[in-house]
């Protein structure tokens, strides 16, 4: 079985300190599970849509709320 590979995606240093507190006694053991974690959820909830082109009111709104507590928004 092969590997993945892996590539490397930058975060502010707030936001990256941010998640260190975040994941304090979570179970997590890095940030880095932590956001892969998230960005899997998240792709999760997109993939499984009828039409994945299309958000509900609410689904946007959820989406922006997890940017937003990521610090992307």
């Amino acid at each position: 079985m092969q590997k993945e590979s892996k590539v490397t995606v930058k975060i502010p240093r707030p936001l990256y300190r941010r998640i260190q507190q975040v994941i304090d006694n979570s179970g997590f053991s890095s940030p880095t599970g932590f956001i892969v974690f998230v960005l899997r959820d998240l792709m999760g909830e997109v993939e499984t849509k009828a039409d994945p082109n299309e958000f509900t009111p609410e689904e946007l709104s959820a989406v922006k709320q997890k940017l937003k507590n990521l610090g992307y928004l």
